[in-house]
C-alpha cells in the first residue's frame, strides 16, 4: 500500500507542478495548436494554445511508477516486473509516435503531421514489438504478460493456439495491432474538447485500478477465497493505472475549459496505447470495449459519418466525432464535456460490475 501511495503522490506532484513549467516552455517556443477551419467557430479562439502536454502526462506516470518500484526494491528486494515495463513501453512508444506527429505540426505551423501511412507503419512496428515481447518474454511470477487469444475476463473466448505456436504468434500480433491502433486513435478522436480526453481517461483508468487490484488480491497462489487469476504482476499494473489516473487528474486542472494546454497526440496516443496494453496484461480485451465505451462511441460516430457520406453524400451528424455534433446543436462546450464524463463513468461502472459478476460466477458464489 505504501508503494501505491508513493506512486500517487509523485505522479500528482509532477503533473500539477510540471504542467505550468511545460506551458511556459511551449509558449516561449511558440508551439501552439492549429485549429481546423471546418470545426465549430468557437474553437478558433483556441488557436495558438500550447500543445504536446502529453509529455508531462507520460513523465508523471513513469516517475510515479519508478518511485514506487524503487521503494519496493529497497524495502523488500522486489525487482520491477516485466509486465509493468512492457505496458510502459506500449505507452511511451505510442507517445513518441504522437510526439513526432505533434512536432511536425508545430514546426510547420499547420494541422497536418505524419501521413496516414507513416502513422500506421509506426503503430504497426511498435505494436508488433510489444506483442512479441509480451507473449514470449518470461515473467518472474510464471504467469504470462499476455496470452495468445481474445479474452473477456482472463479465459480466452477465442484461442489462437489451435493451429500451432507460429500461427498463434502471428494472429496475436495482428490482434494487438488492431487493439493498439484502435484505442490510440479512439482517444485521439475524443481529444477534441477542453478536458474531454483527459477527464474521460482518468475515469477509464480508475476502472482498471479496481480490476487490477482485485486480480492482485485474488492472484493464484495468494490463498484468498474465490476464483484466482493467472495474471502477471497485477499489483504493478494497479500502480501504473493509479499513476495514469492521477496524471490525468493533475493535467486536467490546466486542460479544463478554457484550456491552458492541450495534450496533443503525444498524450492521446500514449494514453490509448496504455489502455490497450492494460487490457492485454489484465486479460480483459473485450471487457475494455465496455470500460472505454465513450472512446468507442466517439470512434463509431466518426466511422458512421464517413461511411454514410461516401454511400449517400449525406451526413448522419452535423459533425463528427459526436461531441462536435452536440456543440453545433448549441450545447456549451463545458456541458458536452461533463455529460460525456458521466457517460464514461456509467460505462466504467457497468464494466466493473460485469467483472465482479464474472468473478462470482467462477467462484461458484450467489449474487
Amino acid at each position: 500500500m505504501i508503494s501505491l501511495i508513493i506512486g500517487i503522490v509523485i505522479s500528482l506532484i509532477v503533473s500539477f507542478g510540471g504542467t505550468p513549467l511545460l506551458i511556459h516552455i511551449l509558449q516561449r517556443r511558440h508551439y501552439g495548436q492549429y485549429i481546423r477551419q471546418d470545426g465549430p467557430k468557437s474553437h478558433q479562439i483556441k488557436r495558438g494554445t500550447p500543445t504536446m502536454g502529453g509529455l508531462i502526462i507520460n513523465l508523471a506516470i513513469v516517475l510515479g511508477w519508478l518511485g514506487s518500484a524503487l521503494y519496493r526494491y529497497f524495502a523488500r528486494g522486489d525487482k520491477p516486473s516485466q509486465s509493468a515495463m512492457l505496458v510502459l513501453f506500449a505507452m511511451l512508444s505510442m507517445g513518441l509516435l504522437g510526439f513526432i506527429d505533434d512536432f511536425i505540426k508545430v514546426t510547420k505551423k499547420q494541422n497536418l503531421g505524419l501521413s496516414v501511412a507513416g502513422k500506421f507503419i509506426g503503430q504497426f512496428i511498435l505494436a508488433t514489438i510489444y506483442a512479441v515481447l509480451a507473449l514470449l518474454l518470461p515473467t518472474k511470477t510464471g504467469f504470462p504478460s499476455a496470452q495468445a487469444g481474445i479474452s473477456f475476463v482472463e479465459q480466452p473466448v477465442i484461442s489462437f493456439t489451435f493451429a500451432g505456436k507460429a500461427v498463434a504468434i502471428i494472429l496475436f500480433v495482428l490482434w494487438v495491432n488492431l487493439l493498439m491502433t484502435a484505442w490510440s486513435n479512439a482517444v485521439n478522436l475524443t481529444d477534441g474538447l477542453d478536458g474531454l480526453a483527459s477527464g474521460s481517461s482518468m475515469i477509464a483508468f480508475t476502472g482498471y485500478i479496481l480490476i487490477a487490484f482485485w486480480e492482485s488480491y485474488h492472484l493464484k497462489g495468494a490463498g484468498h477465497a474465490g476464483h484466482a487469476y493467472a495474471v502477471s504482476d497485477p499489483l504493478d499494473l494497479t500502480i501504473i493505472a493509479c499513476c495514469a489516473a492521477v496524471a490525468c487528474f493533475g493535467f486536467l486542472w490546466y486542460n479544463t475549459n478554457p484550456a491552458s494546454i492541450f495534450m496533443g497526440d503525444t498524450g492521446s496516443l500514449a494514453l490509448g496505447g496504455l489502455f490497450a496494453a492494460l487490457s492485454i496484461a489484465t486479460h480483459t480485451e473485450l471487457l475494455a470495449v465496455i470500460m472505454g465505451g465513450l472512446f468507442v462511441m466517439e470512434t463509431c460516430s466518426d466511422v458512421i459519418q464517413v461511411g454514410f457520406f461516401k454511400l449517400t453524400h449525406k451526413r448522419v451528424f452535423k459533425m463528427a466525432p459526436i461531441h462536435h455534433h452536440f456543440e453545433l446543436l448549441g450545447w456549451p462546450e463545458s456541458k458536452v464535456v461533463v455529460r460525456f464524463w458521466m457517460i464514461e463513468l456509467i460505462f466504467v461502472l457497468i464494466a466493473v460490475v460485469l467483472f465482479y459478476v464474472d468473478w462470482l460466477a467462477r467462484s461458484g458464489m450467489a449474487l
